[in-house]
């Protein structure tokens, strides 16, 4: 009985294996491979100078994504919390304003994070922040994989209000 038993399997093993295409016969695109996220270029990274105590400074980046995404946070352990804003001008007056859903990053197109335009704002720094230091700022996509970006703390050019 157990002869029979091993022997039934045996079989059904071996028929198993007869109907298997060669391994060179499968088509790529039947291999399951992890998705992965298209990248989001950052260059130019740079805060203004704020003095200690200072309620927020503007941080600035220049963001380029191969498809389409969102930024839709960003943090910093060198203040309480970085906000994604814009800013418009409303009868004569710059307002600024937090963007609660983020900003779009359309692909293949830069989106500049500048002083009068969209920008971040690190709210309440920790320490005041000084010509020539740097400062991390975490961004988080919505797609992409969030990345950590050094900041240099600089003045702004002449001529670039905010």
């Amino acid at each position: 009985m157990n002869r029979l038993i091993i022997l039934a399997a045996a079989l059904a093993l071996s028929a198993c294996g007869q109907n298997q295409p060669p391994e060179s016969a499968t088509a790529p695109e039947a291999v399951a491979t992890p998705a992965v996220a298209a990248a989001v270029t950052a260059s130019d990274p740079w805060c203004r100078p704020a003095a200690a105590g200072a309620g927020a400074a503007g941080c600035y980046v220049t963001l380029t994504a191969a498809a389409d995404d969102r930024l839709t946070a960003a943090s910093s352990p060198a203040g309480e919390r970085v906000e994604i804003h814009t800013m418009t001008t409303e009868g004569g007056i710059m307002r600024m304003r937090e963007l609660p859903d983020g900003l779009p990053l359309p692909a293949g197109e830069s989106v500049a994070l500048r002083p009068g335009a969209e920008h971040l704002m690190l709210m309440a720094p920790a320490a005041g922040l000084n010509e020539g230091e740097s400062v991390e700022i975490t961004l988080t996509f919505e797609k992409a994989p969030a990345q950590t970006l050094t900041a240099q703390i600089r003045s702004a050019p002449h001529g670039m209000g905010h």
